[in-house]
């Protein structure tokens, strides 16, 4: 039956013509964008996959950087211990030429003055932003690793610890400058305590009375980070150090972050520190006083060759030294291959997360380009099937001549 009120063959092509439209459309944007999956409304679930795993790759751009950084500190430290252990080793070598009696020993400690001075300006100088691994200011550095997604969807990071080693020199003052709280152990120079989760507290004072000088130091190393604080001269000449201090530390732990943590300094009472934990991870609180000057090289100011015996001496306390400088430049070494090697694997799974991102939303142009052409040719034909369909009503007019 013709009806010239339904013309189903018209609106069947019609309907034909939008859909080859829809996919027409789409394949020119999959082309202009170069994305199949260019929004949530082209694939919600590949497409929210897609953005989770292109803020990783942000993400571990930042710890590139930070591995970068770690990489050039943890050289600038190892370098320096080489050079220590090359300036100990040339005193070993006058060392050993005082043993013989018949020279000048006097312009040989001469020499080895001069060699300690560079060891001094060596140690002082090796810093990267401030960071010095090598003096003793620094008991520890954390360099952020790694961004570690669970499958529930949590995201935590990892950090490479590289340790410090104390390669300063100056003889060494021991000074009752720290005590701890109940549960505390106190030794003069150092105090700490566990901080247990939830409820733990505890107290660290630091002790004006024992004599503060310029370049003191005081680190403070909880949960495995670790803040210091260089007395200044200002602050011995002030009338509360002890408050200087404890505010200084203050505010050097609370850049730490430490979830859970809670410092607070307590006017009431010079130098107090009150810690509290209400985190869910138990800590250890470690305090230790420094002089200024101490440090792992300090029997180097007590070498002295000017005699027989104090060369005789000098020769068995040079190699306990270097075996201090050579053990900081190994332990450097490793560190910094460690960090070379996740900054090398970062750097790879940065490149194989791109790739995939690409798997999942890049348009496949060649296929893209077929399927244009296709769709063009589907829509030309779609074209002329309504036209002809549209034509079909007009044979009805022949029933109704005379």
């Amino acid at each position: 039956m013709s009806s010239i009120l339904t013309n189903t063959s018209a609106m069947v092509a019609l309907q034909t013509l939008r859909g080859i439209k829809t996919n027409l459309n789409k394949t020119q944007d999959e082309i202009s964008t170069g994305k199949s999956v260019a929004s949530a409304r082209d694939n919600s679930a590949v497409w929210a996959i897609s953005k989770v795993m292109e803020s990783d790759v942000k993400g571990f751009k930042g710890i590139s950087d930070s591995l970068n950084l770690g990489q050039s500190t943890v050289a600038v430290a190892r370098k320096a211990a080489e050079t220590v252990t090359g300036l100990l080793t040339d005193i070993k070598g006058k060392i050993v030429a005082a043993q013989e009696s018949n020279v000048d020993r006097t312009k040989l400690q001469t020499d080895i003055s001069v060699l300690r001075d560079q060891i001094k300006t060596v140690v002082g100088s090796a810093q990267m932003n401030g960071l010095n691994l090598v003096d003793g200011s620094h008991a520890s550095m954390d360099v952020l690793a790694s961004l570690d997604r669970q499958s529930n969807g949590s995201v935590s990071t990892s950090s490479i610890t590289v340790n410090g080693h104390d390669l300063s020199t100056g003889a060494y003052a021991a000074k009752a400058a720290l005590t701890g709280s109940t549960n505390a152990s106190t030794n003069g120079d150092t105090a700490g305590f566990q901080l247990n989760n939830t409820t733990g507290t505890g107290t660290i004072v630091i002790d004006a009375a024992a004599g503060f000088a310029a370049g003191d130091s005081v680190s403070i190393s909880v949960g495995g980070k670790t803040a210091s604080y260089t007395v200044s001269a200002s602050d011995v000449a002030s009338t509360t150090p002890s408050d200087l201090v404890a505010v200084g530390l203050k505010n050097a732990i609370d850049k730490l972050g430490i979830k859970g943590l809670t410092v607070d300094y307590d006017s009431g009472t010079p130098g107090n520190l009150a810690f509290a934990n209400t985190g869910a991870t138990d800590m250890t609180v470690s305090a230790q006083f420094r002089n200024a000057g101490s440090g792992g090289l300090a029997a180097l100011s007590a070498i002295n060759v000017s005699t027989g015996a104090g060369a005789t001496a000098a020769l068995g306390n040079i190699e306990t030294l270097i075996k201090t400088s050579i053990d900081a430049a190994a332990d450097f070494g490793s560190s910094q291959s460690r960090i070379d090697t996740q900054a090398s694997f970062v750097s790879q799974l940065s490149d194989a997360l791109k790739t995939g991102i690409g798997s999942l939303v890049d348009a496949d142009m060649e296929e893209a380009s077929a399927r244009l052409q296709a769709l063009q040719v589907q829509q030309q034909l779609g074209v002329q099937s309504l036209s002809i369909a549209n034509q079909a009503p007009q044979s009805i007019l022949s029933l109704f001549r005379g």
